[in-house]
């Protein structure tokens, strides 16, 4: 069964309490992705700026990345740095969370709203993206 299905429906737990228990002791999100706060936009946005030296122009589409195998011993395959990502964050849109903090003005209301829009400028938080397709240049004719 999907997530969204336990959340929505309670399937599979809804006149089980021992699972539900058992759920939130792995720390299930009972809410999903769509409610996760500040702090993982922000957390997932300064890993990004940090892969991407200190710029962060991150792509509509741009969902955060598992990691792609582990050895035998834990590790990940084809990497000797630690993967960046923490597991908490796999799966979070955060290309579609920045450009609802473009377009919509999300988490930028209230009294932290100056404060959250320091944090992505010192992170390099492209205001104003380039729309469409990059340009490529016609090679020069020598």
């Amino acid at each position: 069964a999907k997530c969204s299905e336990v959340r929505r429906k309670e399937m599979y737990v809804k006149h089980y309490p021992r699972r539900k228990k058992a759920l939130e002791r792995l720390g299930f999100s009972w809410s999903g992705n769509a409610t996760l706060g500040w702090l993982d936009v922000v957390h997932a946005a300064a890993t990004y700026s940090q892969i991407n030296g200190g710029k962060l122009d991150v792509p509509f589409k741009f969902v955060v990345p598992s990691p792609p195998h582990y050895t035998s011993s834990g590790e990940v395959s084809g990497r000797s740095d630690p993967w960046p990502w923490p597991e908490r964050l796999w799966g979070f849109p955060l290309g579609q969370r920045l450009k609802d903090i473009r377009v919509r003005g999300s988490y930028l209301r209230g009294k932290d709203a100056a404060k959250r829009t320091a944090q992505l400028d010192a992170l390099g938080f492209n205001w104003t993206p380039k729309r469409g397709r990059p340009r490529t240049q016609p090679p020069d004719d020598e």
